[in-house]
């Protein structure tokens, strides 16, 4: 085959999207629709994982950023949530049994804010009755004889007393220890001389009388208390019937009306109990007299909240299920808080109604869409999710309790039950990061969706990129495209992934592309974007981020890097390398040289020596030693030093893709044929001598026709790349011209053979049936000169071994003698 033979046509350096496929003049003529485009694995993954209602079949989507994930998934379960019943509403009540543990009711969606309604409608109508009641005529009637009976009864029983003490010389008395019998003289106390002055009989007999008295009064005072008791008892009677009278009647209604649901009919029935046994607490309570005067005290009043309702979760505007995306989920933000008040004298109080939700409770019935690098960023938030998942429960805590030095009083309300799809977004290493780390991660979030960022190019693909395009142009009103301006977006989807059958799924740049295409197209005063907006809009973003590269060209130029494009030398061939400087990547050619020489030293990597290589290219380099041992070293070892080196290079070289181009500077340093200066190469290379594909062909055909063209054009310039690398060609079209033109070349080559005859324009040569090569072959003249290496070898060594030889013989008469005159 000749050189010509390997050169790439123009037609294949570029896929070129024809825009006559369209049938559409501009995207406003494409019908709004919804879908998503490719990522068929990924879309069945999640429509299985939303199927399966089974505990831990939760969904994990993985990919890039910028693949479509979240739009994908919002759209699919906008239209998923909507065939779906609303969730029940979630309330928290007061616990008239444990206040710290207020009560969770769930309700039917709208139910929640009816029964808050109903109870707010309650409280009024009870703080209206309660006080008329009981300051109506009859009640006060009632009550004033029940104690004017209670009253009197005692009245009755004391006087009784009284007269019998009387009639025996005593009479009862009030102390400030309580009621007493005193004797009597004369009508009145006897002193205690008086008493002294007595007998002891007469003694003795007042003694026991009023002993005999006192425990009469003692059965007295007994049985006023069992009367007193009694009469409490009759009044709390009383005023039970007063707030059944009032109450009964508004509570009624609402059992009957929530009937269906027994948690809320024991809540009502135990705010009926508590509203009768605080019935005072709907007086009037009028002003509370000041302790200091002058100074006006706030009137006290007592508090109603534990009959209100806290609707936690309100799903009565609700259509369908909940989709609920949390961008910041703290722990507070998914599982809910407990609010404080802070009082008078620092101290924070809290009460059920300052029980908020979480992004969990909102979606609970539903799906939660949330972000699994901010969750495992955020503390506490994916142990705490694990626990609520496993124990299909919300529950809400105060996380920092255990961290204070001193507790704080909360509440502790009941949990609520968790029937939700957790869906977790996320790049691939955290997904195989928590499979191989996390324990539970398997258990809980049992489906992966993996998102591509590449598709293939199918006409469906096409006319889906299209749909995408027009939705686009609709949702951020931005000027519609007409066919060739798609076709350039397209192109531009091909480049990026550096592939002529596959599309870019990152529709973030794509977005961004046809967001600043419309914004050419506006400033240039068209109406529509054309395939001139959408290459403008590359080539402004290129320009905005190339500043580096333009530099890296100047010190080309001016000679400070050096890079020859045209000529011929020994040992020293132009590689290609890709440069990312995260928001950029652009090829530039890099010298790269080979010296040979006598020795046993074997081919040394200057870069790995001092540690400015990574283990990809160390590996490249060390199968050059394969390839020359398999190719030449059949009848003879190999004896020789090489050393192998990327010039003026100051930072880390990774990868395998220069492992051909320093293969053949290595040819050509053993062989002594020069290498064409103009021709830049890059390709791996396995120990058969096959050339393998690599990565960034593009940037680096690129990089190479940059300085060829600013050193001058000659015609004789170029890049060989491996031959599986065609499929990637979406050259520039400037680039592609100039190939046209004959100005500029792009060979591909299948093995190392095919190379260097394009690089010396010598032969290769094929060993021969006795294992030699054709004479003035690059494949003789290295076999050649391996031999002239090792014939080299031998004779220094026998030179070396000889001269060895020589210096012991002469060393040993010396010795000789000196070991004689010790002796004497």
């Amino acid at each position: 085959m000749s050189i010509d033979d390997y050169k790439v046509a123009p037609e294949k350096l570029r896929w070129v999207c024809d825009p006559e496929q369209f049938d559409f003049k501009t995207t406003a003529d494409i019908p709004e629709l919804e879908g998503s485009v490719g990522q068929e694995r990924a879309l069945k993954s999640i429509d299985f994982g939303l199927g399966m209602q089974t505990a831990g079949f939760n969904i994990f989507l993985a990919g890039e950023a910028g693949t479509g994930r979240s739009s994908t998934i919002r759209n699919l379960l906008k239209k998923r949530a909507k065939e779906e019943p609303p969730p029940h509403d979630w309330c928290y009540v007061f616990n008239f049994r444990s206040p710290d543990k207020p009560t969770s009711l769930a309700l039917p969606a709208g139910k929640g804010s009816e029964l808050a309604m109903d109870m707010k409608d309650l409280l009024e109508a009870v703080k209206s009755i309660i006080p008329k009641a009981l300051d109506s005529k009859e009640y006060e009637t009632n009550k004033t004889n029940i104690m004017e009976h209670f009253q009197e009864k005692s009245a009755e029983m004391f006087s009784k007393l009284e007269k019998e003490a009387e009639g025996q010389g005593f009479a009862l008395q009030r102390t400030v220890s309580g009621l007493v019998m005193v004797p009597q003289k004369e009508g009145r106390n006897y002193t205690q001389e008086e008493y002294d002055a007595l007998g002891d009989e007469n003694k003795h007999k007042i003694d026991e009388t009023g002993k005999a008295l006192t425990e009469k009064l003692n059965d007295v005072l007994r049985v006023v208390r069992e009367n007193e008791k009694s009469t409490k008892d009759m009044l709390a009677q009383l005023d039970r019937s007063l707030g059944l009278a009032a109450v009964g009647h508004h509570i009624e209604p609402l059992k009957e009306k929530y009937a269906d649901f027994p948690k809320v009919i024991e809540y009502l029935e135990e705010v009926q109990e508590d509203i009768l046994l605080n019935l005072e607490d709907f007086k009037d309570q009028g002003q509370q007299p000041s302790p200091v005067p002058g100074l006006r005290i706030p009137r006290q009043e007592p508090s109603f909240e534990r009959y209100q309702v806290n609707v936690l979760v309100d799903n009565k505007n609700t259509e369908g299920a909940p989709v609920v995306f949390e961008p910041n989920p703290t722990y507070n933000n998914l599982f809910g808080r407990i609010e404080h008040i802070m009082q008078m004298g620092g101290a924070a109080t809290t009460n059920f109604t300052l029980v908020k939700p979480g992004a969990l409770h909102r979606a609970n019935g539903g799906y939660l869409v949330i972000d699994a690098r901010e969750v495992l960023l955020n503390p506490f938030s994916w142990d705490s999710l694990k626990r609520c998942i496993k124990n299909g429960e919300i529950k809400i805590e105060d996380v920092l309790e255990q961290y204070r030095f001193m507790t704080v009083a909360s509440l502790k309300p009941e949990p609520v039950p968790l029937q939700a799809k957790i869906i977790m977004i996320g790049p691939l290493w955290i997904y195989y990061l928590l499979f191989q780390l996390e324990p539970d991660y398997r258990k809980l979030f049992k489906v992966k969706a993996d998102f591509d960022s590449r598709i293939l190019r199918t006409p469906e693909i096409v006319r889906d990129y299209a749909i995408f395009v027009a939705n686009h142009c609709r949702e951020e009103k931005l000027l519609h495209f007409d066919s060739s301006g798609v076709a350039a977006l397209l192109e531009y989807a091909a480049r990026r992934v550096e592939d002529q059958n596959k599309l870019s799924c990152q529709f973030m740049e794509i977005s961004d592309l046809i967001r600043e295409a419309s914004y050419w197209a506006g400033k240039e005063g068209s109406t529509i974007v054309n395939r001139e907006f959408v290459t403008r809009a590359f080539e402004e973003e290129v320009y905005r981020n190339n500043r580096i590269e333009e530099r890296i060209q100047e010190m080309i130029d001016e000679g400070t890097i050096m890079v020859d494009t045209d000529g011929s030398e020994v040992g020293q061939i132009n590689g290609l390398s890709v440069l990312s400087l995260g928001d950029y990547m652009f090829g530039r050619p890099s010298r790269l040289t080979v010296r040979v020489y006598t020795g046993r030293g074997g081919m040394v990597n200057i870069e790995r020596e001092v540690k400015l290589s990574g283990p990809i290219h160390d590996k490249g380099v060390l199968i050059l030693t394969g390839y020359l041992g398999g190719k030449y070293a059949h009848d003879k070892p190999l004896s020789f030093s090489a050393s192998v080196c990327f010039e003026q290079s100051y930072e880390g070289v990774e990868g395998d893709s220069a492992s051909s181009t320093e293969l053949y500077a290595m040819l050509s340093a053993l062989s002594c044929v020069p290498l064409k200066q103009g021709i830049a190469v890059t390709g791996s290379v396995n120990q058969l001598g096959k050339v393998q594909p690599i990565g960034g062909v593009n940037y680096k055909i690129e990089g190479h026709y940059a300085v060829c063209k600013a050193k001058g054009l000659t015609g004789e310039q170029g890049v060989m790349i491996p031959k599986s690398n065609e499929r990637h060609l979406m050259l520039k079209e400037e680039v592609v011209e100039a190939v046209k033109s004959g100005r500029f070349h792009i060979w591909s080559v299948a093995t190392i053979d095919q190379g260097i005859e394009i690089l010396t324009g010598v032969p290769a040569g094929e060993r021969q049936a006795d294992g030699s090569y054709p004479e003035g072959t690059i494949n003789h003249l290295v076999d050649k000169r391996l031999m002239e290496f090792g014939e080299s070898m031998k004779k220094f060594a026998a030179s070396h071994e000889k001269e060895e030889k020589k210096n012991a013989e002469g060393a040993h008469p010396a010795a000789k003698g000196q070991a004689s005159r010790k002796r004497k």
